[in-house]
């Protein structure tokens, strides 16, 4: 079975000819060397280039294992190129290459190849592109699957929300479209996470007492939409773990988690200051089966992880996303200034445009509605206000103006936002 990925193909499309490293990225088990050896591959066959004029090189499979040399690889790379014409060079998971940078600047020195490589792994993580390649790089960052190419993968049913609840406990790492039995999911989902991200993190940060970091990642993955702090959460470690871990080493762990692609931290803005507050922050997973794998899906609480899937999609659709703070100065009843700040949950930007979001699971009486919105009506700006709600409600626009759009009709992006 296909899953298309749009976005990112378009991406890559895009990138054609333009003199850099195309670097796709992302957690191990997303679908980079889908995206590149088969959708890719197949658009440029449909574009008209020949396939000898496309040297694909897996660098897991056993039989190039003599290709992880970096002289024995440019030979042969040179050896494929027969013609003046432009060739296109496909290398999966390029840190298996030993001097791999060198190879691929190499590479990028003859003006007739188009080079595109994958890798993940403890030797190529995020950071790792930014500081490698220094502007000779261009990267494509890869999600798992969002919930419209989770559904395309499956079979129809009577009601989407059935879709929608697997998903939101199995989260969308493309394997767990081939399998059908929720054990299987969830042994696999678990397996991969202890087994494939967690040592990665061990790996490449020599880390040996990791007693902690694996309680760290607990304490993340039950509290994600909370604002929280290393000092806040060396605290916690303090007092309920009897653990003396520091904040700086609490820091360091989260930068790791984030540099894995496991989690993305979004920091506080103040809407009316327009200014950033460093901390507290919140965090969200990259996954959410993944998520729920950790905490051996016995947390699955509706509102919190719609709060993530919508944080997902919305980096998806490449917006840089931020917690949004609105101050409020009053008197109360006896005169005494008071000071509120009321949040939204997501700021969301992309180059000029900008736009409010707050995640509401359910909208049940008037107050919970005027509490959902009371935030947004506060923002003296024109840019569009958005309640994305659970449930099946219809969208519709309120009398200021306000978009309350149903989730599915996000999801889809039957509404264009």
């Amino acid at each position: 079975m296909t899953i298309e990925r749009p976005i990112y193909l378009q991406q890559l499309i895009d990138r054609q000819h333009n003199g850099m490293i195309k670097i796709i990225t992302g957690m191990r088990r997303c679908g980079k060397s889908y995206l590149l050896f088969s959708l890719f591959y197949d658009y440029l066959q449909k574009q008209g280039t020949d396939t000898d004029h496309i040297i694909t090189i897996d660098l897991e499979n056993i039989h190039n294992d003599h290709l992880r040399d970096p002289l024995t690889i440019l030979e042969f790379i040179k050896q494929q190129i027969t013609d003046n014409k432009e060739y296109y060079i496909m290398i999966d998971e390029v840190q298996l290459l030993n001097r791999f940078e060198d190879v691929l600047n190499t590479l990028l020195k003859n003006p007739q190849v188009d080079v595109y490589v994958t890798g993940s792994n403890a030797r190529f993580l995020s950071k790792d592109v930014i500081t490698t390649f220094r502007g000779r790089g261009d990267e494509v960052r890869i999600h798992p699957l969002c919930f419209a190419e989770f559904l395309s993968a499956q079979s129809p049913v009577p009601f989407v929300e059935q879709h929608l609840n697997e998903y939101m406990q199995f989260g969308g790492l493309p394997q767990l479209t081939s399998m059908f039995n929720e054990q299987q999911k969830k042994q696999y989902l678990q397996q991969l996470f202890t087994n494939t991200y967690i040592l990665d993190i061990k790996e490449r940060y020599d880390i040996r007492n990791d007693d902690d970091l694996e309680e760290l990642i607990n304490v993340i993955a039950s509290s994600i939409g909370g604002l929280t702090n290393p000092t806040k959460i060396a605290n916690t470690f303090s007092s309920t773990k009897q653990s003396n871990i520091s904040k700086d080493t609490i820091k360091n762990y989260l930068d790791h988690m984030q540099d894995a692609f496991l989690i993305e931290k979004a920091i506080r803005y103040d809407i009316k200051g327009r200014k950033y507050i460093d901390t507290p922050t919140k965090y969200y997973f990259e996954d959410l089966g993944l998520r729920n794998a950790r905490l051996n899906f016995r947390q699955i609480e509706p509102t919190h992880l719609m709060e993530n899937l919508i944080y997902n999609e919305l980096r998806i659709r490449g917006y840089s996303i931020d917690v949004g703070q609105v101050v409020i100065n009053s008197r109360n009843e006896k005169g005494i200034s008071e000071r509120k700040n009321l949040e939204v949950d997501f700021v969301c930007n992309k180059g000029y445009d900008r736009i409010y979001i707050q995640s509401a699971y359910e909208m049940p009486t008037l107050e919970k509605q005027e509490q959902e919105l009371n935030s947004l009506k506060r923002i003296k700006d024109n840019f569009q206000k958005i309640i994305i709600v659970g449930g099946m409600q219809p969208t519709y626009r309120n009398n200021d103006g306000i978009l309350i759009l149903n989730l599915y009709d996000f999801l889809l992006n039957k509404v264009t936002i």
